[in-house]
């Protein structure tokens, strides 16, 4: 009798990371409609930048905590199951984001139960399907400069990892990891804002799209550095589940993918 593919300790591994990677990548996408203040969330006096002629408090929307997260889940699958790994998993990811949104808006658009609007009333919500919508419906344009700039990120993060990679080997870990980090997330970074708030209706003016979109890059790689010791830990977790002879190995051909 044929063993079953889920026999395979390599490929149980990658579904757990693909479907950790999609499910970080999604709900980075819905929760990123909270803006939430970093000074007040760490109860820290507040911290004003000020670039390019522009000033402002440290505020990032939620789903910048998620996506570190994913930055981490696509340095382990690059390094284990190379440039198709990660293609594979964004445009994944990116389908179930659209899927995602296109059901959020078909549920805002239901003519929601008078016992349910009544029933939010009753709790101090005076407008429940306005709430809902305003929770779940994400402008369009801010959408779009999210799934854009995702994809184009991934895309050049998987480039930029293996470039180092070949240049570095086996040393390094955490220079291919943050390397690919900073060139991917610098696109990602303005291209976002470029799309959701300059193209968008708001067309903001370039002093602050520089400003807003330096400030989150910044951030973003900030989290990135932190998050180095969990990338160790988890190729040593691997390690440990596949036995040192197959993480080699799956390592090997990740690099000649």
């Amino acid at each position: 009798m044929n063993a079953s593919p889920l026999d395979d300790r390599a490929t149980r591994l990658f579904i757990a990371l693909a479907a950790f990677f999609c499910v970080n990548a999604v709900l980075a996408e819905f929760i990123g409609v909270k803006i939430f203040a970093l000074e007040d969330t760490l109860g820290v006096a507040p911290l004003e930048w000020n670039l390019f002629g522009q000033t402002g408090s440290l505020s990032f929307t939620a789903g910048t905590l998620l996506w570190p997260v994913v930055f981490v889940f696509t340095d382990v699958i690059n390094e284990y199951f190379g440039r198709r790994g990660v293609k594979m998993i964004s445009w994944i990811a990116v389908a179930l984001i659209v899927y995602g949104f296109v059901f959020a808006f078909v549920a805002i658009a239901l003519a929601p139960a008078g016992w349910w609007v009544d029933a939010a009333q009753a709790q101090g919500v005076p407008d429940y399907q306005a709430a809902f919508a305003a929770i779940f419906g994400q402008g369009m344009w801010t959408i779009a400069g999210s799934v854009v700039a995702f994809l184009v990120g991934q895309l050049i993060d998987v480039h930029v990892f293996h470039r180092i990679r070949r240049a570095t080997g086996e040393r390094m870990v955490w220079l291919r990891a943050t390397g690919s980090t900073a060139v991917s997330q610098l696109v990602d970074s303005f291209v976002v804002i470029w799309i959701a708030f300059v193209l968008g209706p708001q067309q903001w003016p370039t002093s602050l799209f520089l400003a807003v979109s330096s400030v989150n890059y910044v951030w973003k790689m900030a989290a990135a550095v932190a998050l180095i010791p969990l990338l160790y830990l988890m190729r040593r977790s691997i390690a440990a589940y596949l036995g040192p002879a197959r993480a080699r190995e799956l390592r090997e051909l990740a690099a000649r993918d």
